[in-house]
């Protein structure tokens, strides 16, 4: 095994578009780590770089510690995952998982038994007489990264591979993926633009957007801890809440103003963001996660952020409830906004012109959330989130 690492990596096209610029990225011998963004951020360049499909422009690509921009695909060891399979469809999967290893001269004595060892493993060993046109979705994948793994490569590159499943599967797959990693700790780049698999697959995740890296750590701390606004609404179902409020001095604290309400923050809050008090009397992000949105009347106590709000749309889930309402806006300059991340392909800050703004929460199934009822919400105001509107950094 071998990890990979990328040195001020960047790919620009014919014609000048830029795909990835100066990227900084080692994945450590045995790491999974997952590339995530939207559709155009550079995430499957940089797979492609790191296989040998596409040239840098300029920077390293190193395997194993040596630098390999100018070794050929077949000279680096390493196997892909493709998002279609790419099975030879007249060929038996015992066939299909032994091509690679006639390729690069392995002998036929030692082909059957490395084999057979890794279909036992992926539960495919009562199939290796069939064809791809006789087995389902889930089996064929199952082949496929078979092919890859019976090869015993430095290191696993996987695009996008479980798109093309349904639903249900992706989710079996999902964990059946990240179980098999922890029996061969093969290091493995994998690329999706899926928050939740990269979530709940990755040893660490990184996140991308135009070609450049946002931030790249644990799951959980990118949940946690988003270093800007793109990350903060990309990584999150469903997105954290995002809106323009007024940072003010309450007394000896600091408060925000949200619609007709006034939160004051917490001084474990602000205690835990020494920089936060550099933006009073100045116009922030805050943002909210759905799942810090409780209803009210499911809590032992008033905690003194409740507010009164009419649900417009509440989607019962069965073990949670989706409730969106609208927050009045001020009519005074500097009121809530909402701001929309959705993506490279629009701003990042965008202000409803309603009058006021949509949030939602992530109740739980007790919830009496109804649409077009009134609810009494209260917000955990421990767990806000802070941005400056103008770096779109996090307040810290």
């Amino acid at each position: 095994m071998a990890g990979i690492e990328f040195r001020a990596l960047r790919k620009v096209f014919d014609g000048g578009a830029v795909a990835v610029e100066g990227l900084d990225l080692l994945i450590a011998d045995g790491e999974f780590l997952v590339l995530v963004g939207p559709s155009g951020s550079g995430k499957t360049t940089v797979l492609r770089m790191a296989a040998g499909l596409e040239a840098a422009t300029s920077g390293d690509v190193l395997i194993g510690g040596e630098i390999v921009n100018d070794v050929p695909p077949t000279d680096r060891n390493i196997a892909m995952v493709f998002q279609s399979y790419a099975l030879y469809p007249h060929m038996t999967v015992f066939e299909n998982m032994a091509f690679g290893l006639k390729l690069h001269g392995v002998k036929k004595i030692d082909i059957r038994p490395r084999v057979l060892s890794t279909a036992k493993m992926l539960g495919i060993d009562e199939l290796l007489k069939r064809k791809p046109s006789q087995l389902s979705g889930g089996q064929r994948q199952r082949v496929a990264m078979g092919r890859a793994i019976v090869r015993e490569p430095d290191a696993f590159l996987m695009d996008e591979p479980l798109s093309n499943l349904d639903a249900k599967l992706r989710v079996e797959m999902r964990s059946y993926l990240a179980t098999l990693h922890q029996q061969v700790r093969t290091t493995t780049l994998y690329v999706t633009h899926d928050q939740t698999e990269a979530m709940t697959m990755g040893d660490r995740v990184a996140v991308m957007r135009d070609g450049l890296l946002q931030q790249v750590d644990r799951p959980q701390a990118l949940y946690a801890k988003p270093a800007n606004l793109f990350v903060a609404g990309f990584i999150g179902s469903p997105a954290m809440n995002l809106l323009r409020a007024q940072l003010t001095r309450a007394g000896d604290g600091m408060s925000i103003e949200l619609g007709d309400t006034t939160l004051k923050l917490p001084a474990s809050l602000v205690g835990h963001r020494p920089h936060l008090a550099e933006h009073v009397g100045s116009e922030v992000i805050v943002g909210i996660r759905p799942e810090d949105i409780e209803d009210a009347a499911l809590l032992p106590a008033a905690n003194g952020t409740s507010l009164d709000v009419r649900v417009t749309l509440a989607e019962a889930l069965g073990a949670e409830v989706i409730a969106h309402f609208p927050l009045a806006a001020r009519s005074a300059a500097g009121t809530a906004s909402l701001v929309a991340a959705r993506g490279a392909e629009s701003p990042l800050l965008e202000t409803v012109t309603d009058g006021g703004t949509v949030l939602t929460a992530r109740l739980g199934p007790r919830t009496n959330a109804q649409s077009g009822e009134p609810l009494r919400v209260s917000i955990d105001v421990e767990r806000l989130h802070f941005f400056d509107p103008e770096s779109e950094e996090a307040i810290w």
